[in-house]
Parts: C-alpha cells; structure tokens; sequence
C-alpha cells in the first residue's frame, strides 16, 4: 500500500513503503478535524502514528522533578523507550483450534515413533523367541514407552519450555533467564526478559546450588556444550531419520516382489527424499494437515490388528503389564537382556522430536494426541504382535506383515510405505525448531527462517538447513543402501538426547520450578538410570555404525563453540566503540561542538543534510558514528541512528512499530527504531522519507506530551501555590520541553470571563504545536532543511583481524571464524538502498 507524499521542502523522492497487515493498519484522524498534533496525515509508507498520547517514556512526577533530573544529568536519550516492549510470549490454545493443532500433530510429530512396530521384535531377537522371552520383553516395552514417553515427556518435560518452544537447548535458554550463565547478543539483553528469583525465594540447597553454577566456568561451559550437543544431535538423526524411514518403506516393496534390485531401491528411495524435501516450503500446517490422516490410518490399523490377534491367538500376553515381567528379564537374561535393550529402544525412537517439535504445535495439543491416541494404539500394535507370535514364534523376523489379518497386506503395505516415507518429517521439522532457537543466543550464522502461519507462530522451515538436510539424506541413502547398516547407526543419539533432557529438566525443577530437592532426587534417580540403562546398551552399536552420527554431532558442535566463542570475542571488541554521545561530543564555551579530550578535542565541522547511521544494537551510540565523527571530524546537520527489531508476532500494530528518541547532548541527534513482525516486510525505495516522516511526528508528538504534562501540573494548582521553588521549575521545565512558560501558554489557551475567572478554549481553537511554540518550530525547520539539502545513509564495513599476540589455537579457531563471518554476512547492495546516497565507513577492530 502506498499514500502520496505530503507537500514538504526538499526534493520528492519516490515513496517508502511498508507492506503490512492490512486487517491491523489503523486509520489515521482527519488532518482537517483540527490542528491537533496527533493528526497528521502520511507523509511515507502508508504507515500512520495514530497513537493516543502516550507516557511511556515520562514518569508520572512533578515537572520540577524532571527539571532537577535534567539539570543533574545532559547526556539523557528522552522520548519513546523501545525496549519497554513485551518478548515472546507463549501461544494458549483452545477449543477448536487445539484439536486442529493435536490432530496436525499426529502428521508430524508421531510418524517416526509410530512406524516402530514395524521392526522392534525383529531388531529385539535374534533367534526364535520363547514364550517368558516374549512375555518379558514386551513387558520393557510397554513399560519402557509408559516412563519414557508417558511420565518423563507427556507429564514432565514438555512442561519446561520456554516460552512454548521444547527441546533441550530451549531449557538451556530457560535456564539462562533465571541463572546468569551466559553472556547476550547486545541486540537481545536489552528486550530478554531476566526472571531470576530473589534469593531469599530460594530454599537453602537451591539457593546453594545456583551460586555455586554461577561461579563456576566449568559448569557454564559443560551446560552450553550439552545444549549445542543435544541440538547436534538431533540434527544428525535428521539426516538419517528420512534416509532410514525412505528406505526402509521401499524396501517393503520386496514383500510383493523379492526381485527388485539393490539399485533400483536406492534410486527410488533418493526420488522420494528429494519430492519430500522439495514439498517442504509448503510449510508445517499444511504438511501436517496432509500427512495426519496417514499417521492417523497406519495407527489405527495397528491398533485394530492388535486387537484381532489379541482375541483370535493368545489374550495371556496382557500379564506383561506387570512390571514383575520387566524385572524377571533383566533377572533371567543378565548380560544378554542388556545388549537386547538396543533393539527394544527402538520402540521410543523419536521421543525426542516429541519435545523439539513444541514450539511447532503446543503441550496440551501434544499431550492430548498421544493419550487419547497414539499410545493407546502403540500398546495395542506391541501387544497383538506379541499375542500372534506367541502361536506362530518364527514371525517375529517380520512382526507386522507376517500378523497382518487376511485380506488387509495389500492395504496395510500401501499405508506402511506412506506412513513410513512421513516418518522423517517429525525429525526434519524439528531440525527447523532447533536452528531457529540456537541462531537466537548466536551459536549458528545468520540464516533465512520463513514464518509459514500468522496463527501459529512456531510453524517455521529453513530454506537452507533443507537444502543441506536433502544431500546429506541423500548422501547416506546411496553410500548405506541398507536399512540393517543404517540401524546400527540409530538410536544412539536418541539416547544421550534423552539422557541430557533429564539433566537440564532436573535443574530447572530446583532453579526455575523452586522445587524442593527431596521432591527431585527420587525421578530424577529413576529416570536417569533408566536412561543410562539404554544408553550404555546403545553404545554397543558405536563400532557398528552409530560413530557416523556421533562422529558428525560432534563436528556440529564443534562449529557451534566456534561461532559462539567468535560472537563473544567479537562484542567485546565492539563494546569498546558503545557508549553515551557525551563520551564522544561536547559543547565549548561558545556552545560550539567539539569532539572530547579523549578523542582529541578537535572542533567539529557540520555537514548540511540528513545522516542515517545504521545502527544493529538500538543502545548507546553505533560503531559507525563513532568512527564517522572521529575520522572527519565532522557530524550532520541532522543525525538519525536507525535500527530496525524483529519482534516475533507476525505483524506490529502500526501504532507500536515506531519508537523516536533524542540525544540530548548532540543538538539534531535522534534515534529511530522500527519494529516489525516476521510477516512484515519492509521495503524501502526511499527510506529517506519515511525516517523523516516518523522523526517529524515524533518531535510534535512528544513535545505535546510535555506541554500536556506543564498544563496539567498548572491546572493542579490553579492558584500558583508550589512549596519552595516549585514554580521557578515548572517554567524552567516548560523552557526545556519547548512549550511556552506556563502563564504564557496558560492565557493563550484560556480567555478571561466577567468574573476574573480562566475559562479553557476548545483544543480545536489552538493553533498547530509547531506555530506556538517556538523551539519546536526551529526543532523543525532544522529537520526540514536538512532533509531538503542532502541525503547520505551512513553504513558501516567492519573488518576483523586477529591479534598478533594472540595464542596459535586462539588464531586458529578465530580465523575460521572470521572466514565463515566474511563469507555469510549480508552485503550492503542487499539493502536495496539508492546507492549514490550510501557512504560506507570501513573500520578495523582487533579481536
């Protein structure tokens, strides 16, 4: 949407738009209603600042505090505070749109963990079972997928999110808010919400033991490393989950024809992972949508041929329910009941996405799926195999098929191709998850991540890690060619991914939950042997096949330290250049500008026109203006440091996307912030005028907030009675605001009656703030010559270079990091900016 500029000196440049909400864009006031200073019309960008008058950024104190605050105090950035915004915050659904969200869940999150019937007992035996064997073992089973997945994930972990995203770095990032454990991107410390509990909300052991993590390097290195090296991974197991779901379900093809070649599997297998992945900018709502109804079939035909071979073969398999079976396999198998729980793991296989795929869906919708659903038809599935193996012993080799009733193989083998080539899509979506929530706390570049639904934020895909998931699924299909090698490399990963969410839950239960420890110790011992248990079974298989996903989770993790140890070094360089404009710039006796002993003390030139300095932090001064002023000794008539904030709503209410601020130690010195939802984009063919615009609007719109606040302090005490000197404040504070002194704007406002006695003026009867009052006026004349003269958007090219003195190993890992940094940042022709207007200032910082 574009509106036609409004007449303004200087030339006409072509019109900046905003492509917004159009069901969000409020309307502006008619500017012909009055000369209000609210209601102006759009100048650029088809964006209004329609606004009530807001005091936000002024407290609700005596004028004369403020003017003893400002007397204390010239170097203050007065107006709209930005950063009083509210974070991400957790979607709640309900009703309707919760069983829409469980019922897309099904599609996504189920397929991988509910394709596992199909090879359990066969990956479990290796020879012809025994009537206990298969008792006990599918006693472990039942009760393996009723602590594992039931207590520890549907009842206890999924309630650890942060802010409704799961996974395991998601409750490092938790642990973050509550714990001072990390360092923060300059651009998110100042919005993140801290809520860590005052000390004395702590019990005496919780108490203890977070200062001892606080203290502790180590402990803040072990649990960085255990989220990178969870979210690794997972990642690994998304690039053999589809290459392993893919293969296997072409490779069931073999049950109608045992002649299909090796070769042609393969190839139609890399089809397939190729159609799955290039379907996947569809997004997840979608995907799910489609994809649900086949999870939802396969898992009904599980659980309806559960229950016929239940009732036609053997009902006594029900005693597994028992956990004196669970025991006695244990007790009676000894070793080999152990290396046997690498197969029987398998059964819960994707747990794990279960929770990284919060974020796409929510708890309730994903505890309601899989307690009213999948697990009850999981339990039927296991136990009617079992029921069908105990009468016919040699079918465990193929559970599924071989206990299929009559007439439904040809049905069932088209649902478990489908439902298998689905499988993968619970790990890739939790791929996205995962890569969206690292990139945030900088431990991965930059990269494109698409909002797929304006109702579900969380619903996300990654053009790039897609991309590179396809080849590697596709790289392991060819190389592997088999699903029996592929096996020996899964479940390993899964594992130490459930292992490390018990750990990191547990210290949220005592840092975040406040619980008692007493009330922790006991699950905790008993999931995290359990854990171990499988863990240590699982790593029989390391020789086997699972190094390939260990070997590549710890080259991830290895490039996430990096880049995070790069980002840290990097803005602690960068700090050295923030700070307030008054370290930077002062005024001589001659109220002339000049740069601080510091810096040289040399007078300072001014340079007609408009600079906009692109600021990335939206705090203190930007790197780039430090070093133009330093450098040219020079600063612009007007300067503008202009930041733009992702927020993570889809679009910004379009009185809350503008936020302008002035430095009071640099007279014509002004900060911009425009903050936009991942469904905004912002295009800018002449940002020039929309900065200019907004800027404007902010100047009238914050100089009526302060007149306001003067009139109201006067209409308080009509009579003129302030204790001490308030009145000699209140006029020094309506000089500083740019209003008239209070008697002054008092009559200009009223008109006096028969009796003596003020009586107010229609608002409509007042002039435009800009013709009243003169400070405001010459404010901006000031803007609108400068924006008449010149336009220079001030950009700037921060070069890096490691430190001569630094350490062999330092140099090593920063120079890699410098080459990513160089070879993945954007480039300025990226901006879309006219580019005879750019200035780009280049700077060398020493890391």
């Amino acid at each position: 949407m574009e509106v036609p500029k409004s007449s303004v000196p200087g030339p006409t440049p072509a019109p900046a738009t905003i492509k917004i909400d159009e069901d969000s864009l409020l309307r502006a006031p008619d500017p012909s209603s009055s000369g209000n200073s609210t209601a102006v019309s759009a100048l650029a960008g088809g964006i209004y600042h329609t606004r009530s008058i807001s005091r936000a950024s002024f407290d609700r104190r005596s004028v004369s505090r403020i003017s003893r605050d400002r007397r204390a105090d010239h170097d203050v950035e007065e107006g709209d505070d930005w950063r009083n915004i509210d974070g991400k915050k957790k979607q709640i659904f309900r009703g309707k749109t919760l069983l829409w969200l469980a019922y897309q869940s099904v599609g996504v999150i189920y397929g991988d963990i509910g394709t596992s019937p199909l090879y359990v007992y066969s990956s479990t035996f290796s020879d012809t079972p025994t009537y206990d064997d298969l008792v006990q073992t599918l006693s472990v089973i039942i009760w393996s997928l009723t602590i594992m997945v039931t207590f520890k994930y549907v009842f206890i972990i999924l309630h650890a999110d942060n802010e409704g995203e799961g996974g395991t770095f998601s409750c490092y990032s938790l642990l973050t808010r509550f714990v001072n454990i990390t360092n923060r991107d300059p651009r998110e410390e100042v919005t993140v919400r801290m809520e860590r509990h005052l000390s004395q909300d702590l019990g005496p052991p919780n108490r203890l033991l977070r200062v001892k993590i606080e203290k502790s390097k180590f402990t803040h290195v072990l649990l960085k490393t255990i989220g990178v090296l969870a979210v690794s991974m997972v990642m690994s197991d998304g690039v053999l989950t589809p290459a392993q779901s893919v293969l296997g379900a072409v490779q069931g093809l073999k049950v109608v024809s045992s002649s299909i070649s090796s070769a042609t599997i393969v190839g139609t297998s890399c089809g397939i992972l190729i159609l799955l992945f290039a379907i996947q900018p569809l997004g997840t709502t979608k995907l799910a949508a489609s994809f649900a109804p086949i999870v939802i079939i396969w898992l009904g035909f599980n659980g309806a041929f559960g229950i016929y071979n239940l009732v036609k073969f053997d009902w006594s398999v029900l005693k597994a329910f028992s956990p004196y079976f669970a025991i006695q396999f244990f007790v009676q198998n000894k070793q080999d009941g152990w290396r046997m729980l690498g197969g029987i793991l398998l059964a819960f296989t994707g747990v794990e996405a279960l929770f990284a795929d919060l974020g796409a869906f929510s708890m309730r919708a994903i505890q309601l799926s899989w307690m009213c659903y999948t697990y009850p038809c999981l339990l039927l599935a296991y136990i009617g195999q079992a029921a069908f193996i105990s009468v016919h012993p040699d079918a465990y080799t193929n559970p599924f098929f071989n206990s299929v009733p009559p007439g439904m193989l040809y049905p069932s083998l088209v649902v478990a191709v489908l439902a298998a080539i689905v499988a993968s899509q619970a790990m890739i979506t939790a791929t996205f998850q995962l890569i969206s929530q690292i990139m945030k706390l900088s431990y991965c570049p930059q990269v494109k991540v698409v909002h797929t639904s304006r109702v579900f934020h969380g619903h996300i895909y990654v053009p790039f890690l897609n991309w590179l998931l396809m080849l590697g699924s596709i790289l392991v299909t060819a190389v592997y060619s088999d699903t029996t090698r592929l096996g020996n490399a899964y479940g390993v990963c899964v594992m130490f991914v459930t292992f490390f969410d018990t750990s990191m839950v547990t210290l949220v239960s005592l840092l975040v939950w406040k619980l008692s420890p007493l009330l922790v110790f006991l699950p905790w011992l008993c999931f995290a042997s359990i854990d171990g248990l499988y863990l240590s079974s699982a790593l029989n298989k390391v020789p086997d096949g699972a190094w390939f996903t260990l070997t590549l989770a710890g080259i991830l993790t290895s490039l996430f330290l990096l880049w995070r140890f790069g980002k840290e070094t990097q803005w602690r360089a960068e700090a050295e250049d923030r700070f307030r404009p008054a370290h930077l710039v002062q005024k001589d006796e001659d109220n002339k500008l000049r740069l601080t002993d510091r810096w040289g003390g040399d007078a300072l030139s001014v340079i007609r026109g408009l600079g906009i300095y692109f600021d990335k932090t939206g705090v203190l001064t930007p790197a780039v203006f430090t070093h133009f002023v330093s450098k040219f000794v020079a600063v612009p008539e007007i300067a503008v440091f202009f930041h733009l904030h992702p927020v993570e709503v889809p679009t910004v209410p379009a009185e809350q996307r503008y936020s302008v601020s002035r430095f009071t130690a640099v007279p014509g010195c002004y900060r911009l912030v425009i903050k936009h939802g991942f469904m905004d984009e912002v295009i800018s063919p002449d940002l020039a005028a929309l900065i200019y615009e907004q800027v404007r609007k902010g100047i009238i719109r914050q100089a009526a907030e302060k007149l306001e606040l003067v009139e109201k302090t006067v209409d308080h005490d009509p009579d003129g009675d302030h204790d001490g000197d308030g009145g000699g404040d209140t006029e020094k504070a309506a000089a500083s605001s740019g209003a008239q002194p209070v008697a002054d704007a008092t009559e200009s406002s009223s008109a006096s009656t028969g009796n003596g006695n003020l009586e107010k003026r229609p608002l409509a009867a007042l002039p435009p703030l800009e013709l009243r009052d003169s400070a405001v006026a010459a404010e901006l004349a000031r803007l609108d010559r400068a924006y008449a003269a010149k336009i220079m958007y001030i950009v700037g090219k921060e070069q890096m270079r490691v430190r001569g003195t630094s350490s062999i190993g330092r140099r090593v890992v920063l120079s890699v990091f410098l080459w990513i940094r160089d070879n993945t940042r954007a480039k300025i022709a990226n901006l879309r900016l006219a580019m005879d207007r750019v200035v780009e200032v280049g700077f060398i910082k020493e890391i």
